[in-house]
């Protein structure tokens, strides 16, 4: 997990939790450690800020942690654990994401997701009119980038798919799994044309066989169901720390001009009972590969 922002997402956002409980502001957190307020908070999100294990053990202290505590054991071993990752990023050249070197090529709250999509071992999408992401063929994705960005550079565009081949490879960690389920209507919809989709519906039967990832249908038939007022979401869950903290889910969802990253425990706890509500009325994966089979036939006539 060599890059991984689970661990620094999990320091944030324990010592963010220790300055609300004491009270303190940013700015004067800040002050106390020769930091800019804007430091803490961006530390606070999960993000890289230059501080030292002595600026850390200030900020405890002036927190309030107890000392000993187990609290500030928790912290300090989380710490040691984003430090040593550090190490091991530069060490592999990979501590800014293999993604940062297209990041002309994607909307910066896009950054946010790739750096969750990397670290997560668990994602579960529900999508109401796209073939998700990490599942498009190359002819599928240049279809929905020639639709959405018609003046983009042939160079750009190849680009853009590069990204999209990169992170597909993704699906070939056997510790990541992808439970994915689709509207049919995203089997309907046809960017590219008949044939694009005849190879995108191939190869969404085919990669459904893998262990690791499960693809599923909600049918027309079934009427409404929780999917239609929530539209289409991923929910990433993460492993545990070696110190067995865990890191809660997130739920991400896109929009056209920006995206959302709820990690409220009632809103985890609803989208989690819908999605046990769309795989109680979502075809089985063996269903689902019959009628992907019937709409591919359809479509090659």
């Amino acid at each position: 997990m060599a890059g991984s922002t689970l661990p620094r997402r999990a320091l944030g956002r324990t010592l963010r939790s220790f300055r609300l409980r004491a009270s303190k502001g940013q700015f004067v957190a800040g002050r106390h450690v020769d930091m800019s307020p804007q430091s803490i908070s961006r530390m606070e999100d999960g993000q890289r800020v230059k501080i030292s294990t002595a600026q850390i053990r200030e900020l405890l202290e002036f927190y309030g942690i107890a000392n000993p505590s187990q609290e500030r054991d928790d912290l300090l071993a989380l710490w040691e654990e984003v430090k040593q990752q550090d190490l091991v990023s530069r060490a592999l050249g990979t501590s800014k994401g293999w993604w940062r070197s297209y990041s002309d090529q994607f909307t910066p709250h896009f950054d946010h997701y790739l750096n969750l999509e990397t670290a997560a071992n668990h994602l579960t999408t529900h999508q109401l009119v796209m073939v998700h992401g990490l599942l498009q063929t190359p002819e599928y994705r240049r279809s929905l980038i020639k639709a959405t960005h018609p003046d983009l550079s042939n160079v750009d565009v190849e680009r853009r798919l590069e990204l999209a081949a990169k992170r597909q490879e993704r699906l070939n960690d056997k510790n990541f799994r992808l439970d994915a389920i689709l509207s049919e209507a995203t089997l309907k919809h046809q960017p590219g044309g008949l044939a694009v989709m005849v190879e995108q519906l191939q190869h969404l039967a085919e990669i459904g066989t893998r262990e690791n990832v499960s693809v599923r249908v909600v049918p027309f038939t079934v009427g409404t169901h929780a999917g239609l007022a929530l539209q289409s979401f991923g929910l990433l869950e993460f492993p545990p720390f070696a110190n067995h903290l865990k890191e809660p889910p997130v739920v991400y969802v896109e929009g056209s001009v920006g995206a959302l990253y709820l990690d409220q425990e009632q809103v985890i706890i609803r989208f989690q009972q819908a999605i046990t509500a769309l795989r109680r009325v979502a075809l089985s994966e063996d269903d689902t590969r019959e009628l992907l089979s019937a709409t591919t036939k359809e479509y090659a006539k």
